[in-house]
């Protein structure tokens, strides 16, 4: 199976800087998982734009699929309270 390159935009990885060790774990494993099917079960394609969106606990994994160039961009990573605003 065809592994895709995972990218995580500078915002992004501020915002992971920000979350507790514990969930931090849990969080970077589900990222790592989506290099090998970017469409798990659970997912969610976000309305009225070309994003998806997985949950990990309280927290949100915003992201967007390029499929002809095998990338994953990880746009936006929160708590669910705040990642939609």
């Amino acid at each position: 199976m065809v592994k895709y390159k995972i990218l995580i935009k500078a915002s992004a990885v501020k915002e992971l800087n920000k979350i507790p060790k514990k969930d931090l774990q849990r969080i970077t494993v589900k990222i790592q998982k989506l290099s090998d099917d970017p469409r798990p079960q659970g997912c969610e394609k976000l309305s009225g734009q070309e994003r998806y969106r997985i949950r990990q606990g309280n927290y949100r994994i915003v992201y967007s699929i390029e499929d002809l160039v095998l990338t994953i961009y990880i746009i936006k990573i929160g708590h669910r309270k705040d990642i939609y605003k």
